[in-house]
């Protein structure tokens, strides 16, 4: 990616599961995608990168671990366990570039207290250009520590039945050889496809809810767009910044219906509420259409006394259209987020839906922001407040119908209808 740019996108993985009588896993990974001078984010991974020099570069960085046992379609060697969910990390990384390619060395540990483990992993890489194709071959050692591999792979004496015995998988080393390609359709639209096979420690393959084969065969594929600045931008050159002030209440009603305008009614039974600050800077704008704006947020849970209050974060990308016919007399946009939210509780209109289904839930879940505004200085004639808009809005949580590991195989979420105030500085 270009520097200063940001990316949305959706990507389908394939892979053999480990899980003895699983099969084959199929998981939808969102592409959500910043690339900035010190600050990225690679759809499960936010960094802060320090270049050392050219050649040489330092990472600190937060990562969810797209591992985890399946929630639904459990099959018999795991029946009466408890699920192995997915877990936060952190960690650093030194890559060091050399003319026949790259090395890199990372380290991770669990910081949500799921597993307790740790990753060391060893990478050699190398990227060549051969017209629109980007290709890169590589290959990873990675050794995992006992309590990693225990908590994905063990089993608990708790757990053990007379088909299935308590097992502790200790550490271990896997090797990867994988090659990834992408292919640039046009400046902005990207295609990418990768395939891999793992070789697993023996302690990991002798599990008894395990598959021992000798590889496990991993493909996937998909397609960004890159949101790029129309013209290069710096702070120093007043970058305009979108203010906006939003509060509401958590509604029963699901998304589409409340965006086609079937479904408004606050009428729950927890009456909780949020009152958020999100911060927007605008990627690319047409004066007379659309604009793509990427935004961050601190929101507030009000739980109406049900559990403690909690902070909300939220990043997303954010596409406008106001290329209506009446835009010259009254603006109105119309606009659709997409980006990641993370809650520091799940919120109780959320986990009482998931309950009632028999469902999981998560504090990191992908977000979504509808809206529709007009301009408040064209409906009272103020040139002043033709940029501050007045509209309605749904916040919105969820995973991607229990098929994306990254948000622990959620299915399902919360909505809430608000109203806000956004202004241009």
């Amino acid at each position: 990616m270009r520097d200063d740019s940001s990316g949305l996108g959706a990507a389908l993985r394939v892979e053999q599961s480990l899980y003895r009588g699983e099969g084959v896993r199929y998981d939808v990974l969102p592409i959500y995608l910043y690339e900035g001078e010190h600050l990225y984010l690679h759809s499960n991974r936010l960094g802060l990168k320090f270049r050392i020099d050219p050649e040489r570069r330092f990472d600190v960085f937060v990562s969810r671990r797209l591992e985890s046992s399946p929630v639904e379609r459990v099959p018999s060697s795991l029946a009466g366990m408890a699920i192995r969910t997915t877990e936060s990390e952190a960690g650093a990384s030194f890559e060091q570039r050399f003319d026949w390619g790259n090395v890199f060395v990372e380290y991770l540990r669990d910081t949500s207290r799921t597993s307790g483990g740790s990753e060391a992993r060893l990478g050699l890489s190398y990227v060549e250009y051969r017209g629109g194709f980007r290709l890169n071959p590589y290959f990873v050692v990675s050794a995992r520590d006992a309590k990693l591999n225990g908590y994905y792979y063990g089993v608990a004496a708790s757990e053990a039945t007379a088909e299935r015995p308590a097992y502790s998988a200790g550490g271990g080393l896997n090797g990867t050889l994988g090659f990834n390609v992408r292919y640039e359709l046009s400046r902005d639209w990207h295609l990418f496809a990768g395939v891999s096979a793992t070789r697993w420690a023996g302690t990991v393959r002798d599990s008894p809810i395990v598959e021992n084969r000798a590889l496990q065969l991993a493909g996937f594929g998909g397609f960004a767009y890159e949101f790029e600045p129309a013209t290069p931008r710096g702070w120093e050159a007043h970058t305009p910044v979108f203010v906006k002030i939003l509060y509401g209440r958590s509604s029963t009603c699901n998304l589409l219906p409340i965006m086609e305008g079937r479904c408004g009614t606050l009428a729950t039974d927890e009456k909780t509420s949020i009152a958020a600050v999100h911060l927007g800077v605008p990627f690319y704008e047409n004066p007379d259409a659309w604009s793509f704006v990427g935004y961050v947020g601190l929101l507030r849970h009000n739980e109406a006394g049900l559990q403690p209050d909690f902070w909300q974060a939220d990043a997303y990308m954010k596409v406008f259209y106001w290329g209506f016919p009446w835009r010259h007399s009254v603006r109105t946009r119309v606009g659709f987020g997409a980006g990641l939210s993370y809650a520091q509780a799940v919120p109780f209109a959320e986990a009482q839906s998931q309950a009632e289904r028999g469902r999981n839930t998560s504090k990191l879940l992908q977000y979504l922001d509808p809206t529709i505004d007009v301009s408040v200085g064209d409906l009272f004639g103020s040139k002043k407040l033709r940029e501050t808009y007045f509209g309605l809005g749904v916040s919105h949580r969820s995973g991607i119908f229990g098929m994306a590991q990254l948000f622990d195989n959620v299915n399902g979420g919360s909505n809430y209808l608000y109203t806000y105030v956004e202004w241009k500085m």
